[in-house]
């Protein structure tokens, strides 16, 4: 016994229906992880904007220690690496950090840093008032440039957590930048 024209039409539908519901969930996945990611903290975005400091109480009887770890995207022609590799820190401290970074190149280059803090639980304490993150990074041929950070980690940054690590990947954004100037010149 073959099937109905009428069963195939529907085997169709369910068919269709089935990638186009597919197909949503998927351009839903990312926007749906990252909002799950912010509420519970489990990914270690930090904020991209910076934060007031409005002279928040310093904890003098804690210690939280504060690791810097830098890497370049692979075929960026950049070396990157923190001043110091760790600091210790009291909560509510605003405290300094300098960052290197050096263009091996012979052409210059737009760099964009993108930070994050491990473990992601403490990423919503950790408090950029100023970072070269937020900013691209035009540098030279050749030459070199020191980066600043300051920041502070909230006092109620939970116990159970003592070190905090925070994480740089630096991109070559030149191409990028390139492509945008054309489409703004272009308007």
């Amino acid at each position: 016994m073959s099937p109905t024209p009428k069963s195939n039409r529907k085997l169709l539908t369910m068919l269709i229906l089935g990638s186009i519901g597919m197909f949503g969930f998927g351009f839903a996945l990312v926007p749906l992880y990252d909002v799950l990611c912010d509420t519970l903290g489990i990914n270690g975005k930090t904020q991209n904007t910076a934060s007031s400091y409005d002279a928040v109480v310093v904890d003098k009887n804690r210690t939280v220690t504060i690791e810097f770890v830098t890497q370049v995207q692979s075929d960026m022609p950049w070396e990157f690496s923190p001043k110091v590799n760790q600091i210790s820190v009291h909560p509510g401290e605003l405290t300094h950090a300098k960052f290197l970074v050096k263009n091996l190149s012979a052409k210059n280059i737009i760099g964009q840093a993108i930070p994050s803090v491990s473990p992601g639980q403490g990423a919503a304490y950790f408090n950029k008032t100023e970072c070269f993150c937020f900013n691209q990074q035009p540098l030279a041929a050749d030459t070199s440039a020191e980066l600043p950070l300051i920041f502070y980690v909230d006092p109620d940054l939970p116990a159970s957590i003592n070190t905090l690590t925070l994480s740089y990947t630096l991109y070559d954004i030149t191409d990028k930048q390139a492509v945008s100037a054309k489409q703004g010149a272009a308007r």
